[in-house]
């Protein structure tokens, strides 16, 4: 039997409870174009992506909000170049009234520049849009261990 050598991650399906809230939701925030939509019975979904390639599809299909308390998802995780770009998407997201874990760009951990801003979508599925480099090296939220791992 042999490995995929080229692995990557594809797309990533969300439960949510009201489609169109989701939808202008990620499309405000990501830029993400609407791909396809449809119906199955009472269940809507959404293919939601960038330049024809999927990158989220939103499933109408569930009741109450994320559980972080539970197995499954802890959260999902969108990389950019640079540090502007997360602090351009942030304005977006206070205009729009989203939670933050953290005020502001945070270093993913103590000292490090790797880092990014941690908030929720509407149904509270934890978000976070990170850079490799550029966050201020300064205290971490959490010391001993990364920051996305405890919002």
């Amino acid at each position: 039997m042999s490995k995929a050598k080229n692995l990557q991650t594809g797309h990533i399906g969300l439960n949510v409870t009201d489609l169109d809230r989701s939808i202008a939701f990620y499309r405000e925030v990501f830029d993400f174009e609407v791909l396809g939509e449809g119906k199955d019975g009472e269940r809507r979904w959404a293919f939601l992506g960038r330049d024809s390639r999927l990158v989220v599809t939103l499933w109408q299909q569930s009741e109450g909000t994320f559980a972080s308390a539970l197995p499954g998802l802890h959260h999902l995780s969108f990389q950019v170049d640079t540090v502007e770009e997360i602090r351009a998407t942030e304005e977006v997201l206070r205009s729009l009234g989203a939670t933050f874990a953290y005020d502001g760009v945070v270093p993913h951990g103590e000292t490090g520049t790797s880092g990014g801003i941690f908030f929720t979508d509407p149904d509270g599925i934890r978000l976070e849009i990170y850079a490799s480099t550029g966050a201020d090296p300064a205290d971490a939220p959490t010391s001993n261990a990364p920051t996305c791992g405890f919002f």
